[in-house]
């Protein structure tokens, strides 16, 4: 669940900042600072599992491997050409982090390609995100050929894996 604007106490200060709008879906988070292209924003810590929604993200290759973020990362909207991924490839939780696609300036948005985590979307959506990419539709992974998802910039590994298991069918 994302938190509401009233009464709201950020989880990254000095790294990150809610932007919150005025209907439930138009908030986004912003950068703080500058960020070097392959940097670690913000370790992803203090999750939960959770059911899949549309505030989770897939962490792994199974239908019930959804993590509830339980902090400002929550608010990393998706775009079609990201600046940030969510690196959750590591069997050491401790190692999961979001990081830099490419250079990020101060005031940015970030931004994450859904599809890089998710294989079926809970929601599917009408992308809003204006890239010259955008591919219109967002629904998960299991629509997207291998090269769209590579073309991304990042891609987990259980997408890819199951990418490739679609693929031999």
């Amino acid at each position: 669940m994302k938190p509401q604007a009233q009464g709201y106490k950020p989880s990254h200060p000095g790294v990150v900042e809610v932007k919150f709008g005025d209907g439930e879906l138009d908030s986004g988070l912003i950068a703080k600072k500058d960020f070097a292209a392959g940097a670690i924003i913000a370790s992803v810590s203090g999750t939960t599992k959770g059911p899949k929604a549309y505030t989770s993200v897939q962490c792994g290759p199974g239908e019930n491997d959804h993590i509830e973020l339980n902090s400002d990362l929550v608010y990393v909207n998706h775009s079609c050409d990201p600046n940030t991924a969510f690196d959750l490839s590591s069997p050491d939780r401790s190692q999961w982090n979001l990081r830099a696609l490419k250079s990020i300036k101060e005031g940015e948005q970030l931004t994450f390609f859904y599809p890089s985590t998710e294989w079926a979307m809970d929601q599917p959506f009408d992308c809003r995100c204006g890239a010259s990419n955008c591919l219109g539709k967002i629904s998960g992974a299991h629509v997207l050929s291998r090269e769209a998802l590579l073309s991304r910039g990042y891609v987990s590994p259980w997408i890819l894996d199951a990418v490739t298991q679609r693929d031999r069918a």
